[in-house]
């Protein structure tokens, strides 16, 4: 599913034209961008927890030279399920 099959469903779901969708999926990915910038994290009982990790910095290998490179540290983005979306993913149809 992409943004524009995703926006569609919710305007459906939710009785609102794909415009007020999209405004609402958008204001969500900023909110939760702009939360996860500040190194807090987004917590969605039942769904998941967005949270930032640090990443720490490695050594790494070029591959077409073979060379050692270094990577430097950085934070990343992570999502961990909730219970409820992991079993409902898992079960059997």
């Amino acid at each position: 599913m992409n943004k524009a099959e995703l926006i569609e469903k919710i305007a459906k779901d939710a009785g609102i034209t794909k415009v007020q969708a999209n405004e609402a999926l958008d204001s969500f990915t900023s909110t939760v961008t702009g939360v996860l910038k500040k190194g807090d994290k987004v917590t969605l009982v039942g769904f998941g927890t967005f949270s930032v990790a640090a990443r720490a910095a490695r050594n790494g290998r070029n591959p077409q030279t073979g060379a050692t490179i270094k990577i430097k540290a950085r934070k990343v983005p992570k999502f961990k399920a909730g219970k409820l979306l992991s079993e409902k993913v898992a079960a059997k149809k």
